[in-house]
């Protein structure tokens, strides 16, 4: 199934693998909770046993280096996609409140991400994204 919209995640390709693991999941829940149309039906198992609903489609996951990755969040924010960052100050806080502040901190241009994901139309992830290599 092709679907016209596209959710994507760009990591920086120096991080490691807990890392990586770690901004995915962060930055997905970003876009499940905003986005309420990426979000699917409720599974339910054959016993009856009900389960969360997940994405109703695949998430594409990219790397790219420290530079690529501010550029694509500069073609982000002027395509006005609906977005999630992950900064390296959040490595060294512990808790929601203190994230929000880390990144409140710092002017857009000036944010040192290692992760961004988006949300929208493929052509517009497409810009997004372009430049980065799927993730290994």
């Amino acid at each position: 199934m092709r679907f016209d919209t596209k959710i994507a995640v760009l990591l920086r390709d120096d991080l490691e693998p807990w890392q990586r693991l770690n901004v995915t999941s962060f930055l997905v829940s970003g876009l499940g909770s905003a986005v309420p149309e990426v979000i699917g039906a409720p599974y339910e198992d054959a016993d009856g046993t009900p389960y969360l609903p997940m994405f109703r489609q695949p998430v594409l996951v990219f790397e790219a280096t420290k530079e690529l990755l501010r550029s694509a969040h500069g073609r982000a924010l002027s395509c006005a996609l609906p977005r999630a960052v992950f900064t390296s100050d959040l490595f060294s806080t512990g808790n929601d409140r203190d994230n929000r502040a880390a990144v409140r901190a710092v002017r857009a241009g000036e944010l040192d991400l290692v992760g961004l994901a988006a949300y929208g139309p493929r052509n517009g992830v497409d810009k997004v994204v372009k430049g980065a290599r799927m993730h290994p």
